[in-house]
């Protein structure tokens, strides 16, 4: 696994970002819950230490963390509220890997250095209406006018929009042929005419992570801006980057599961009931037993399935597993945690009432379950045919 951080300095960043989370963050969950935003200060904190481009190469002026220590960093990110990670998760992840995967030098050069700073936060503007899990039914069309691209349709749920400075904007450019799916993505900055950016979307949980509606009305950008300078890398991007990402989500469910079982572990061996500590109760030892199970079963996972990435043994299956195993994970120990602290869990203010709302999103974005299962099944299947084992 070559990496550009030895193990010693990474050692140091996740014990950084560990402090960071528990000591500063954690005790600030309720006023990010409150006033749903991370507060300027953290922000701050987190630019400084580099966590707006930790998985940008250093080239770029990011960290240059490779995968297999991006999910050890996710792990301790999920720990407290998932705002945090949001405000600079598009650019190490999804969106930025686009431009570290597909962009020219020239894209590099422009923008990976400003994101690593977090002077620029990029945003992944691929979901539409009609085309969630699957990019193939895009709308949003891209064509060609005197050697520009004029772009137009309408983008949904788009984390970090109302915040971002730059959109990686997927739309077709001709129908699927022989050639390709047609796809391409673009680089739009968001003060472009004809970006429009919705209100904030009020959402069931994760507080202070934003994400909105953009409409991009005969947006005209160069033909600069077109990734990689061609018209059908679209689709194999956004591939590649969110079966990636899916594996930084599954290790992001692992460290807020940990979280709950932590405040289920507390609560077990301090709340009483009769003057007996909830904890010595058998069944509420088989509840602990079942989230620590679950736990340490997706933190194997995670590690493997990057293991496997960085290695391109396995870049299909293996990120699919990990996100629909962890994420459901995760919403099963989060209702274990409720569960076992009993009508105080379903109060506001209690940590695992918002952990409860927060992971119910992990199972839906990047890839429902129910896509991630289909992708495994599909995949395995197409490998048996061709003779070949998984």
């Amino acid at each position: 696994m070559a990496t550009a951080v030895d193990d010693d300095d990474f050692a140091q960043i996740l014990a950084q970002t560990r402090e960071f989370v528990r000591t500063a963050v954690v005790p600030r969950e309720q006023e990010i819950l409150a006033n749903d935003r991370v507060p300027d200060d953290l922000r701050d904190q987190a630019k400084q230490m580099g966590l707006f481009g930790y998985a940008i190469p250093q080239e770029w002026g990011g960290l240059g963390l490779n995968l297999a220590q991006d999910v050890e960093l996710a792990m301790e990110l999920g720990y407290t509220s998932l705002a945090l990670r949001s405000m600079f998760g598009t650019n190490n992840g999804i969106a930025g890997q686009v431009l570290v995967g597909f962009g020219t030098d020239e894209q590099k050069s422009r923008w990976l250095a400003a994101m690593s700073s977090g002077d620029v936060v990029a945003s992944f503007a691929l979901t539409e209406a009609g085309a969630g899990s699957n990019p193939a039914g895009l709308r949003t069309k891209a064509v060609r006018d005197n050697g520009d691209w004029v772009i137009s349709g309408e983008k949904r749920f788009i984390t970090n929009a109302p915040v971002a400075d730059l959109f990686v904007v997927f739309a077709r450019t001709r129908p699927a042929d022989d050639q390709g799916p047609g796809i391409a993505v673009f680089l739009v900055p968001a003060d472009t005419p004809g970006v429009q950016v919705g209100a904030k979307d009020a959402k069931m949980g994760q507080e202070g992570a934003w994400t909105a509606d953009v409409s991009l009305t005969e947006v005209r950008v160069p033909a600069a801006a077109l990734v990689g300078g061609s018209e059908d890398l679209g689709y194999g991007a956004a591939m590649t980057s969110l079966a990636r990402g899916r594996i930084h989500i599954a290790a992001l469910a692992v460290g807020t599961a940990q979280r709950a079982l932590d405040e289920s572990v507390t609560y077990a061996a301090t709340a009483t009931q009769g003057g007996t500590p909830i904890g010595n109760f058998q069944l509420v030892q088989a509840m602990l037993a079942d989230q620590q199970t679950g736990v340490m079963a997706g933190r194997a996972l995670v590690r493997d399935a990057a293991r496997l990435w960085i290695t391109e043994q396995d870049r299909r299956i293996a990120p699919s597993v990990a996100k629909l195993y962890c994420t459901e994970m995760a919403g099963k120990v989060a209702d274990l945690a409720v569960q076992i602290h009993g009508g105080s869990g379903y109060m506001r203010e209690v940590p695992v009432e918002r952990i409860y709302r927060d992971v119910r999103l992990l199972r839906l974005y990047e890839g429902t379950s129910e896509i991630q299962r289909l992708i495994v099944g599909s995949n395995l299947v197409k490998a048996a045919s061709k003779g070949q084992r998984v």
